[in-house]
């Protein structure tokens, strides 16, 4: 078994038995950590010297619709309603099973770079068996470690053709998934279903996508808000029925009152938040404040690569600087002035795309943090470089000032993935070749011009 020694780095691990190492070593072997601590012999491990480095556990991405990475930034200037329209009823339709597979592809490897070592990749734009296989398989050749919740599209039905909020999600085709790629439940890619929910199904899909998840055990994910909903006493029959659990993840869940999101916090229900995308798309404010005062917290995603950028360093800043703002105002408008401290300290939101992407995933006691017989999965972030040097708090320093170009080596089930600042997949050139030409096709045929998009896609939308 290969053994690997990471010696004298400043180790973060976020868990609270092992604390912080200045310096620390972690002892690797195989697929998962052995060891951790301030000396570690180092026997006939390889070793690897980290006096350069800080190392934090692999980041994890709660939320993403990889499917979209070839149209990076097309909706950069859209509302959420405006989204739903050009992206689902328009472009969305216009996906091959091969685009899928290059843009999750795509999608997962940037994640890599960014240091990302799980990714919850929530696919609903796949209306054939063979566009799911295709971003299965996209993630699979990533190296990525993914959570693959499988989901249903949602474009405008044709004449006979019944609307996407009555079509039940498809037991056959998750069953037929259960006996392939995710037979086992202990490999890199796993299994969850991205259902509708009452938001956007009617009662009866509610009914039977959140029993059918239940039975199965998976993670059954929906997003909250966004436009009216199409049950709006649905979340009533699901906890009359026993329905709510932790099994249920919630995205969003800006427009959940205050009395339902403290039911569902004391029933195990875990919240995915995408602060950057719910600000610019007009989902309401992050409930991130909403959830601490509960005792609680998220998980965070990018959401949407076709909006924002993929970095979650930059998605955990976006949601301690938000609330931290919203926090402030209170107290301003409490007081007259502004708190007494920092609201919310830097470990907690390393915390929301760490411990907290674990526990959404059911994941504890193998992510999340870097302690011995979990997952090797790890990020190590030059120090020295000059947008961080010197450190005087580490965990600060990564939370606050760290980015993509301090990202050198991302480790995933004790293989790295990438090394010294590079991505050790072979041919970055043709994958990104073939997104172009993916994301260039896809909008070609609906007409998409940079500023001037949204009146040719919509005219487009209404000829088809």
């Amino acid at each position: 078994m290969r053994k690997l020694l990471i010696q004298n780095a400043t180790v973060i691990t976020m868990d609270r038995n092992q604390g912080d190492l200045r310096p620390g070593d972690v002892l690797i072997e195989g697929d998962r950590i052995a060891d951790v601590g301030p000396r570690i012999p180092a026997g006939d491990a390889e070793i690897f010297d980290g006096r350069a480095f800080i190392l934090i556990p692999g980041l994890i991405n709660a939320h993403m619709h990889t499917w979209q990475t070839g149209l990076r930034a097309v909706s950069a200037n859209w509302t959420l309603l405006e989204y739903f329209r050009w992206m689902h009823a328009g472009l969305a339709t216009r996906f091959r099973p091969e685009d899928i597979r290059i843009g999750n592809l795509a999608g997962a490897l940037n994640q890599i770079h960014c240091g990302t070592t799980t990714l919850v990749d929530w696919c609903h734009n796949n209306p054939t068996p063979d566009h799911t296989d295709a971003a299965i398989e996209g993630l699979r050749e990533s190296g990525i470690r993914a959570a693959f919740f499988h989901g249903s599209p949602k474009p405008d039905p044709k004449p006979g053709e019944r609307h996407f909020s009555e079509i039940p999600h498809p037991r056959s085709e998750v069953e037929r998934l259960m006996r392939g790629p995710f037979a086992s439940r202990d490999g890199l890619l796993t299994l969850g279903l991205a259902i509708l929910g009452p938001h956007y199904s009617t009662l009866e899909v509610s009914l039977h996508d959140f029993r059918l998840a239940r039975e199965l055990g998976l993670v059954a994910s929906m997003h909250q808000g966004g436009g009216p909903p199409k049950t709006p006493q649905g979340w009533d029959v699901l906890e009359r029925q026993g329905l709510v659990g932790d099994y249920v993840n919630i995205v969003h869940g800006n427009d959940l009152s205050d009395d339902r999101l403290a039911r569902f916090v004391k029933l195990g229900v875990t919240f995915s938040v995408a602060p950057e995308n719910e600000m610019a798309q007009g989902h309401g404010h992050p409930i991130t404040g909403r959830l601490r005062k509960l005792g609680s917290a998220p998980s965070l995603g990018v959401d949407l690569e076709s909006v924002i950028s993929g970095d979650m360093l930059t998605v955990a800043r976006m949601a301690l600087e938000h609330q931290r703002a919203l926090d402030n105002a209170e107290c301003r408008a409490a007081t007259g002035g502004i708190p007494a401290t920092s609201t919310i300290p830097v470990r907690e939101a390393l915390s929301w795309i760490t411990l907290e992407g674990a526990r959404m995933l059911g994941m504890q006691d193998r992510l999340g943090s870097l302690a011995p017989g979990k997952q090797a999965d790890l990020v190590l972030i030059r120090a020295d470089d000059l947008n961080l040097w010197p450190v005087h708090d580490p965990v600060a320093a990564v939370v606050m000032q760290a980015n993509l170009a301090n990202v050198d080596s991302v480790m995933i089930a004790g293989a790295w993935r990438k090394r010294g600042g590079k991505l050790l997949y072979p041919g970055i050139d043709r994958v990104k070749d073939d997104l172009l030409r993916s994301g260039s096709r896809i909008l070609g045929e609906l007409g998409w011009k940079p500023d001037s998009g949204r009146t040719e896609i919509s005219a487009q939308i209404a000829t088809r």
